[in-house]
């Protein structure tokens, strides 16, 4: 009896390619729909960090990345410019539940620490809910900390948001 053995074909690429950024807004509102019961606040808030960084990002100091399995879009994650100097917000992380287990969400995190890193952020903030408790052990594996939070509702839900801190000085590259 012979097995066969299916390999995937993991790709990080950046957010590029026309449908990229539409995806990002679509598969956000789904699956947080879907999964955390968000309503469609939530969805509009993506669109507006998707839209901002479509019309005014600065492609030496701002980046877009998409996972890909076997072609389809699968996760996807931005680093985008602070209002402070020196600083990066890394916004919209996701992984789509069919890449989950793999390794995407660090290596998405991982590329964009990397970027802000050459691109001279010396800090990188992000701004979460407390209920994200997997993408919170990917934030805190490269050395986020918990700057504060702040209970209040949501996307139709009582959630805790919480803001995260990177000081990209003293967390090594991995």
């Amino acid at each position: 009896m012979s097995e066969e053995v299916s390999l995937q074909q993991v790709v990080i690429r950046r957010a590029d390619r026309p449908g990229d950024l539409g995806w990002v807004v679509m598969a956000h509102g789904e699956l947080y729909a879907e999964q955390f019961g968000f309503n469609t606040d939530f969805e509009a808030l993506v669109a507006k960090i998707v839209g901002d960084y479509a019309t005014r990002h600065s492609p030496a100091t701002e980046a877009a990345w998409i996972a890909e399995i076997d072609g389809e879009r699968t996760g996807c994650v931005f680093l985008v410019a602070a209002d402070e100097p020196e600083v990066a917000k890394l916004r919209v992380l996701l992984v789509a539940p069919s890449g989950r287990g793999l390794g995407l969400g660090t290596r998405l995190v991982e590329q964009s620490l990397d970027f802000a890193r050459a691109a001279g952020y010396r800090y990188v903030t992000l701004w979460t809910t407390d209920n994200l408790v997997s993408a919170r052990r990917i934030y805190e594996h490269f050395g986020f900390t918990l700057a504060d939070e702040e209970p209040g509702h949501r996307f139709g839900h009582d959630l805790v948001g919480q803001n995260w801190t990177l000081d990209l000085r003293s967390s090594p590259a991995e």
